[in-house]
């Protein structure tokens, strides 16, 4: 005998319409990688964006199964593409630039990327391993018109003017709950890296148990700020619990330095951040002083609490 409640498949789109739905004008702050500044966005207008992302890869060929790279800070372009290529059923294949050059070629191989999406920070090192990377039919530069660079890649495009030739007029795809989501290698290992494939389920059951009290308990109340890259274990979720929990996200981009992390930290807010420990070692004995007075000052402490890995 079958329950009656509603039935239907943990698929990753469900987060970003829930949060559009529920959460709709909270705040997607980044620290744009171009220049520095503040871009601000909402949830609502990442789930449109994502949709137009959508039907633009479709229109590209980009089908269910498909693999999409993405070398890229954390931004709300970051956070769109992996809606965008999940919405299809399609795989994001997040890429860590901090590896070798032979095991970016590796990994890009091996995974059979048809196209990949790179902030400008990378452009110089993709344009020197791209005659080796026969599988990726287009390049998506995260930007817009007036940083666009001259460049020799393959089909390359702004982002910005690549999303503009679709609309939001799009419907999710439809497939199993257990269909791979996202790709992410590790080099932890010995020989070559290892890819592990994370399914629509797993990611959306991650991102409850990520809100669940006893662990970060996150709430429409938050400001979270992942330190942690997206190209880093999967972001630690925050691209699917923030949005399912309807906290606020700053995204620091590419100037992930002490002075640049602690002035979004005190600027925009923020309630919750994570990252190795390494990443308050530059600041976190300032960070205790203001808010702790007498604590000790080797804990990281601040108006936001602090996730990391042991």
């Amino acid at each position: 005998m079958l329950g009656l409640m509603q039935d239907w498949p943990l698929l990753i789109h469900r987060i970003i319409d829930h949060a559009a739905a529920q959460h709709g004008r909270r705040a997607v702050t980044t620290r744009r990688v171009e220049d520095g500044s503040i871009h601000r966005t909402t949830y609502a207008d990442v789930r449109r964006r994502a949709l137009k992302l959508a039907k633009r890869l479709a229109q590209d060929g980009i089908r269910l199964g498909d693999r999409v790279g993405t070398l890229a800070w954390n931004t709300w372009r970051h956070l769109e593409t992996w809606y965008g290529i999940t919405g299809i059923g399609a795989i994001y294949h997040t890429i860590n630039p901090r590896l070798f050059e032979e095991q970016l070629l590796y990994i890009i191989n091996h995974a059979e990327d048809r196209l990949l999406f790179l902030d400008l920070t990378f452009v110089p090192l993709v344009e020197k391993l791209a005659p080796r990377m026969p599988s990726i039919e287009r390049y998506v530069i995260l930007t817009d018109a007036a940083f666009m660079p001259a460049t020799s890649l393959k089909n390359a495009v702004a982002y910005e003017d690549w999303i503009a030739e679709a609309d939001e007029d799009f419907a999710w795809a439809a497939f199993d709950e257990n269909t791979a989501a996202g790709l992410c290698y590790t080099s932890g290992t010995t020989g070559e890296p290892k890819g592990v494939l994370y399914s629509h389920r797993s990611n959306t059951v991650s991102a409850l148990a990520w809100n669940s009290a006893d662990f970060l308990g996150q709430s429409c109340r938050d400001v979270a700020m992942p330190v942690v890259p997206l190209f880093h274990a999967n972001g630690w979720s925050y691209a699917f619990s923030s949005p399912m929990a309807g906290a606020a996200l700053v995204l620091p981009g590419a100037k992930l330095d002490g002075a640049s992390i602690h002035e979004l930290l005190e600027g925009e807010g923020v309630t919750l951040t994570a990252g190795v420990p390494t990443v308050g070692s530059p600041f976190s004995n300032t960070l205790t002083r203001r808010a702790a007075g007498s604590r000790p000052s080797g804990a990281f402490s601040s108006a936001a609490r602090l996730a990391h890995t042991p």
